[in-house]
C-alpha cells in the first residue's frame, strides 16, 4: 500500500561530489550536484523512515539512499538532533 505524508520542518541541502581531476566526469566544472541531504525532525509520527521510501523534494521524486541516520541527543544540551538522510533523483 502506498501511503504518502507531508514531512514538514525539514532542512534540505544540495549534496555535491567533486569529480576526479582529469577524470571522465570532469567537464570544466569543479563540483556536481548528486542529490540532496535532508535533515528531518526526529519527532514526526511517520519516523523512522526506511530506505524503500520515496520523497518529493522541490517537485522531484527521489529515493532515500543509504540508511537514515539519527543524530541522537546532544551531550551538551540534551536536545534531540535531526534524522539525516540522502535522497537521489529517481531515474528510469
Amino acid at each position: 500500500m502506498d501511503e504518502s505524508f507531508d514531512l514538514t520542518g525539514c532542512v534540505v541541502a544540495p549534496r555535491a561530489e567533486t569529480p576526479q581531476v582529469g577524470g571522465s566526469q570532469q567537464q570544466d566544472r569543479d563540483t556536481v550536484i548528486v542529490g540532496w541531504t535532508v535533515y528531518a525532525p526526529p519527532d514526526h509520527p511517520q519516523m523512522p523512515l526506511r530506505t524503500t521510501d520515496k520523497v518529493v523534494i522541490r517537485g522531484v521524486v527521489c529515493e532515500i539512499t543509504g540508511e537514515p541516520g539519527d543524530w541522537g541527543h546532544s551531550p551538551f544540551t540534551g536536545m534531540r538532533g535531526p534524522v539525516q538522510f540522502a535522497a537521489d533523483r529517481v531515474t528510469g
